[in-house]
């Protein structure tokens, strides 16, 4: 059985060639004279973005978005606590970096909802990621069966609440069964159901 044209393009990001690696050094020589976020024509990994429902059609749009790397900073305290509790340095978010990249660009571009999004490069200081938008007011999108679901109020500001695919997995709701009873619907809704069930019930009255 032959392999697709997509299959190809996986496999060269996967484990990239020494051309590959040479076209993605000159990328990141681009990238970095760039703003943070910056709207593209198409995508770099079309394989990719095909499979996280891009299409080439009116009402999508594509955005590069770039973000730095490595844990969150404090400012140092001066007073009040030992060093060891400062927690100044190495703290790690419960976001991962993705879904912070595509919460600004969201906010950069408030008429598109962001559909999804994927890496495509990094350096020693930043990492740079790729979204697909989709405006919901396009009438080629609202006309279309399989894309139109983004249309309703229900979608809007999706990626603010964790609805995309990186969303998602930093909510833990990629893992099912054993392990994952208390992701859902929510970790809040969760530790909220919990404290109700843990109330003691007023006495009856005789």
């Amino acid at each position: 059985m032959s392999k697709s044209i997509y299959s190809h393009i996986g496999d060269q990001w996967k484990s990239p060639s020494k051309e590959h690696k040479a076209l993605q050094k000159d990328r990141l020589f681009h990238y970095r004279r760039e703003d943070a976020t910056v709207k593209v024509e198409k995508p770099t990994r079309i394989d990719r973005a095909r499979a996280l429902g891009y299409k080439a059609k009116q009402g999508y749009i594509m955005a590069r978005t770039r973000i730095r790397r490595g844990g969150m900073h404090k400012h140092a305290i001066t007073s009040g606590r030992r060093a060891k509790r400062a927690g100044i340095a190495k703290i790690t978010m419960r976001k991962s970096l993705q879904m912070i990249a595509e919460e600004r660009t969201a906010k950069k571009y408030p008429n598109l909802e962001i559909l999804n999004s994927y890496w495509v490069g990094e350096d020693g200081k930043h990492k740079w990621y790729e979204m697909i938008m989709v405006d919901p007011h396009h009438p080629v999108i609202m006309a279309d069966p399989k894309i139109n679901w983004i249309c309703s109020r229900a979608q809007k500001g999706r990626v603010h609440r964790g609805l995309t695919s990186s969303g998602k997995k930093s909510r833990g709701l990629m893992n099912k069964g054993k392990g994952a009873e208390k992701v859902r619907p929510s970790r809040q809704k969760h530790l909220s159901r919990n404290k109700q069930s843990r109330t003691p019930h007023p006495p009856r009255k005789s």
